[in-house]
């Protein structure tokens, strides 16, 4: 078990060299899955509706580090809209590190849908270096490719199941997958056996009654263990690593 307590540094700052070395993916060929949510003491995934309202110190830094990471940035439709979901946004010098491993300059947003009912004036779509990929249905990608024709690139994921959807993403060129929910998607590939690390962020806020948790969904066929590979203290908050054993 590592522990980063707390990063090198400036005061009040987080070291983003220690953190790409410390969140650097494991080699492999396969697909990884990471999973990345932050939520309130008392377990709160959102304040009002949306993500935003939970205020863990270090959480941005860390949601940048994880972005640039990863080859593809996976969301539900659910996300995208109450997020108000766009382009990942990257310096010229976070693009070349990308060139460096490997990667393309920026990585694409990939929006899971079973029919295509996101706006084509969305910001997904508008404001975005790269075009997005839309993750849907066999049935409903003919749509899907008509509607969104020169705004993103539609993939056929079968029967958009999350084995489907790391398929069909894969085949794309893009293993390395950074899920930020929400809690339905993430739930769903929890229960297939397929998240590899769960990324936490732990705002030190009490929510209280109404907002649910990170996890929504099918239930799991049994308690999924986790281990703990890094827990890094920034001001008040806590960024938790875990990695998902298998079911057992």
């Amino acid at each position: 078990m590592r522990h980063v307590w707390p990063p090198g540094g400036p005061a009040g700052e987080l070291d983003r060299a220690a953190l790409t070395e410390l969140y650097a993916h494991p080699a492999g060929p396969r697909p990884f899955v990471r999973v990345n949510f932050a939520a309130s003491a008392d377990g709160a995934v959102s304040v009002d509706g949306r993500s935003t309202g939970l205020d863990a110190p270090g959480d941005r830094t860390l949601f940048g580090v994880l972005r640039e990471l990863s080859d593809v940035i996976l969301a539900g439709s659910g996300t995208v809209r109450a997020e108000d979901y766009r382009g990942a946004r990257t310096s010229e010098a976070a693009r070349a590190r990308r060139r460096a491993r490997g990667q393309a300059a920026v990585p694409p947003v990939a929006v899971v849908t079973a029919t295509p009912a996101l706006e084509p004036d969305a910001a997904l779509f508008t404001d975005t270096a790269v075009p997005p990929l839309v993750v849907t249905t066999a049935t409903a990608a003919p749509a899907a490719r008509e509607r969104y024709a020169g705004l993103a690139e539609v993939l056929d994921a079968g029967d958009l199941s999350p084995a489907a959807v790391l398929d069909s993403l894969a085949a794309r060129g893009l293993p390395r997958v950074l899920c930020e929910g929400g809690p339905g998607l993430f739930g769903s590939f929890a229960a297939a056996g397929l998240v590899d690390e769960l990324c936490l962020s732990v705002a030190p806020q009490l929510v209280g009654a109404g907002p649910g948790r990170i996890v929504a969904g099918p239930e799991l066929p049994a308690p999924l263990p986790l281990r703990l590979t890094s827990a890094l203290a920034h001001d008040d908050g806590l960024l938790l690593r875990y990695t998902v054993s298998p079911f057992e």
